[in-house]
């Protein structure tokens, strides 16, 4: 059985873009209790337990809209990497959180794939870079890993684990992007060299490569560190006009979270330069309804 090709095409709610990772975050959250807990770990999961651990995850990786821990926990048993039982016997009481509960429901890994991922304790890691390169952008993988407590594998093992759906990424992006943009935030401005190299200068995608980003100067910015991560996040967006979004959901007392977040609301991008392509209204429309969270700040003064 190719585990890899398994997890690479888990069934999702799908429709015009719209994210649903909750399979994907149930079972990293799975794997990495399974790498933490060793060969000779406990493998149940009862729902009691998981359900405020996947919450909080969906809460962060996952869209703005409200979603339950319950939907994955039990549909996740389609695709044949998750089995759950309750006090009623195998198999799950359904998907509300009432009936989870109630019964005791727990969850484990098929015992197909823990034998498989005891046999080859590498498995593991592999399985999770393909969850983590099919779902989200690279600006989060090392922030989830954390999160579920994971060591993934090696970024070269996921080649042609997706069969069919793996892509090529044009290698030109980047190039292409911080040119567009003159080697410079298109948020902030920031603009560092290190003798005649950028640094801390990044191409963003902005409907993510997951969700069919091209790899195109319009579906990109050239962001700094610090702004690609709070972009990726939700924190920051870009609204019409291609003025700046900053969620009210963002918190941040000190003068610097003032000066390079808060500040930026309803600000003009910088860039691109006169001639190129400015962010798609079809990639901005998903950022903003799949990524940005929560209603905009008004403008700053």
């Amino acid at each position: 059985m190719d585990w890899l090709e398994r997890v690479a095409t888990l069934r999702q709610w799908s429709r015009d873009g719209v994210r649903a990772p909750h399979k994907p975050l149930l079972l990293l959250y799975a794997l990495g209790r399974f790498q933490a807990d060793g060969a000779g770990g406990a493998d149940e999961l009862p729902y009691s337990a998981v359900e405020g651990d996947l919450k909080r995850l969906l809460a962060e990786y996952g869209p703005a809209r409200g979603s339950t821990p319950a939907y994955p926990f039990h549909h996740l048993v389609n695709d044949g990497v998750w089995e759950v039982r309750s006090d009623r016997g195998p198999g799950s009481p359904g998907t509300g959180v009432r009936e989870l509960r109630a019964s005791r429901a727990t969850g484990r890994l098929a015992p197909e794939l823990r034998a498989a991922l005891r046999r080859e304790p590498s498995l593991l890691g592999r399985m999770a870079r393909v969850l983590l390169e099919l779902h989200f952008p690279p600006s989060l993988h090392q922030d989830l890993c954390d999160a579920v407590g994971l060591e993934p594998g090696p970024v070269e093992t996921i080649a042609g684990a997706a069969g069919q759906r793996q892509r090529q990424r044009d290698r030109r992006m980047r190039e292409l992007v911080l040119t567009a943009y003159e080697y410079q935030c298109a948020f902030c401005g920031y603009d560092g060299m290190i003798g005649a190299a950028s640094v801390g200068l990044e191409a963003a995608h902005v409907r993510w490569w997951a969700f069919a980003g091209p790899d195109d100067v319009d579906n990109g910015l050239c962001l700094c560190s610090l702004h690609h991560k709070l972009f990726d996040k939700g924190v920051l967006g870009i609204g019409t006009g291609h003025r700046i979004l900053v969620s009210q959901g963002f918190v941040g007392r000190s003068r610097a979270a003032r000066e390079h977040v808060t500040a930026l609301a309803g600000r003009p991008l910088l860039g691109p330069q006169p001639g190129v392509r400015p962010v798609a209204d079809t990639h901005r429309t998903w950022h903003t309804s799949q990524v940005f969270r929560g209603a905009p700040r008004p403008d700053a003064a």
